[in-house]
């Protein structure tokens, strides 16, 4: 009877078992087949990433994102402590790993494949890749806005794995001395371009004072030469000379008066005083006295 009784125990106890695992055993099955399906799904990832806006126009920002999205580095991670940086990414035009871009602005993608477990993704392990997005954002013609999303996902499990902001920190920052590098060099080509326009305006000044200084020199000499011209001219209006066979230089107006000189004939003389009949004159040896007009005659 003990026996049979215990017989009878044990075949209770397994038919019970039986009873329960035919009960919870589809329940385990239709979760495993969830948690299948949705890590198998879990392809995507929305991340917080960071935003920053830069005083600079939406060109000048495309341009510096596209110049990290380019760089071949993934900033803020690396995969071995002796290899600091992470080189070998490429540039994208899209990858499955982000959701469809729905806001404002242009995306630019970057990726890096076959990465073993990177640092600064949360629980990162096994090989995957990393993928790095960037949205730029115009708000005005000076300013405009970036937004960085970075994730890791598995290459095996497709388990994707947020960054911990390291990466968009870095990659931000990279933007950010890009955008200053190019600042500085507009304003140093700005200040090179004002300088040289100032060189030239000085230029400019100098050759108009040479020009003038030439033009007033040139005038001086015109004024000169028209001076002594003029000078000759008069000189040449006052000049006479002693008709043939000559003439007496008088001491006055006057027949009467005394003799100073006989004067030769074509003797040079310059007249000092016109008065009717009589002229007074200077000889060339600087004697003065009188002539009677028609003793004198022009010099041809």
């Amino acid at each position: 009877m003990p026996r049979t009784c215990k017989k009878g125990f044990v075949s209770r106890q397994t038919w019970i078992s039986a009873r329960i695992r035919e009960f919870l055993g589809p329940i385990i099955l239709v979760l495993c087949s969830a948690g299948f399906l949705l890590a198998s799904r879990n392809t995507t990832l929305t991340t917080p990433g960071i935003m920053r806006e830069f005083a600079a126009a939406p060109d000048e920002v495309r341009q510096a994102v596209i110049g990290v999205s380019r760089d071949q580095i993934i900033h803020g991670t690396l995969v071995f402590d002796k290899e600091p940086t992470l080189t070998g990414a490429e540039s994208v035009e899209s990858t499955p790993l982000f959701d469809p871009w729905q806001g404002p602005g242009e995306v630019y993608y970057k990726i890096h494949r076959d990465v073993i477990a990177p640092r600064h993704f949360v629980d990162s392990g096994d090989q995957g890749t990393i993928a790095v997005r960037y949205v730029v954002i115009p708000v005005n013609a000076e300013r405009t806005r970036v937004k960085i999303d970075a994730v890791y996902v598995e290459s095996a499990h497709r388990v994707m794995h947020a960054s911990d902001g390291s990466v968009e920190k870095n990659e931000m920052q990279e933007i950010k001395e890009r955008i200053e590098t190019a600042q500085e060099a507009a304003l140093e080509a700005a200040d090179a371009k004002r300088r040289q326009q100032s060189a030239e305006l000085v230029r400019q000044t100098y050759v108009r004072q040479r020009e003038d200084e030439t033009a007033r020199l040139g005038n001086a000499q015109s004024a000169q030469q028209q001076l002594e011209q003029q000078v000759k001219d008069l000189r040449h209006a006052l000049e006479r000379r002693i008709k043939a066979p000559g003439a007496d230089l008088k001491a006055a107006p006057f027949q009467s008066a005394a003799n100073l000189k006989t004067l030769a004939a074509y003797t040079e003389v310059i007249l000092l005083i016109v008065s009717p009949h009589w002229l007074g004159i200077e000889t060339p040896e600087g004697q003065r006295g009188w002539i009677y007009e028609e003793h004198l005659e022009p010099i041809p």
